[in-house]
């Protein structure tokens, strides 16, 4: 009976010892992770990187725990609220990318129009997964010029969003050749029968300059239609670049996708 009581003495003493050890642990990263948030809003090019090491810790250790995520989610959204440097805030918006939901959405939005943090903020939103994302991506077509507004358009053909034709059509009618030419990709990339329409009735339209941008967006998207089972709308797609006044590729291309969709030899 003594030595039973001996071993649970010993076992009660051992899980104190484990559990003090845990929590100060835990203190110890806490005040660690604490630190490094308060170097970020101090950090700027030429700084040592390693003072932000905890919260790389943290983001990896928080992976599949929402609650530790969302903390670390709304400290990165208050630092971008901060007055720092353009490097830490490029910092948060790539933490964002890999952790941020629907939460950090209006924050990154903000700096969409920012010249030097656009293209870190349109990347962030680009791989959260949240409606908001794709939303705020949508709003700021209206909003952004130039790189910017490219960019953002890029980031949109990125997702892949269908719920972004009509903004997208719109940019068809741009004087930017470029925008033009981004458009176009993008609603290559979409890939649905909207986007098909908006595609072939901008053949039309297009500048010199940018048709042949809009003829090769005709084709990737014909090619998702076919990959997705939509052969009826990829071959009419083909058929219009087939007749259309196109470079020579062009009609070879969309010859070889109307046999295809049709399921002819010679493809």
């Amino acid at each position: 009976m003594r030595h039973h009581k001996l071993l649970l003495a010993l076992a009660a003493t051992l899980i104190t010892v484990v559990s003090a050890h845990k929590t100060n642990a835990a203190d110890s990263d806490q005040a660690k992770l604490d630190g490094a948030f308060t170097a970020l809003k101090t950090y700027d090019f030429g700084t040592d990187r390693k003072v932000l090491n905890p919260i790389d810790d943290a983001v990896v250790a928080s992976y599949g725990k929402t609650e530790q995520r969302k903390a670390l989610e709304a400290r990165l959204v208050a630092v971008l609220a901060d007055g720092v440097s353009r490097d830490a805030k490029d910092y948060c918006c790539r933490v964002l990318r890999v952790i941020g939901s629907a939460d950090c959405v209006p924050a990154l939005a903000a700096l969409l129009n920012n010249k030097e943090l656009s293209h870190s903020a349109r990347y962030a939103l680009q791989s959260i997964p949240a409606a908001e994302a794709g939303k705020a991506l949508r709003e700021a077509v209206s909003k952004t010029s130039g790189e910017q507004k490219i960019g953002v358009i890029g980031s949109i053909a990125a997702r892949r969003d269908a719920d972004a034709v009509a903004a997208m059509a719109e940019c068809l009618n741009d004087t930017d050749k470029a925008i033009v030419a981004a458009a176009a990709h993008a609603l290559g990339a979409i890939g649905t029968a909207d986007a098909s329409k908006a595609l072939t009735g901008a053949l039309n339209t297009a500048s010199p300059e940018a048709k042949p941008a809009v003829a090769d967006a005709c084709l990737e998207c014909a090619g998702r239609l076919s990959t997705s089972g939509d052969k009826a709308t990829a071959m009419g797609v083909y058929k219009t670049l087939s007749a259309g006044d196109l470079p020579k590729h062009v009609k070879l291309a969309a010859t070889r996708g109307l046999l295809s969709a049709a399921g002819k030899k010679g493809e």
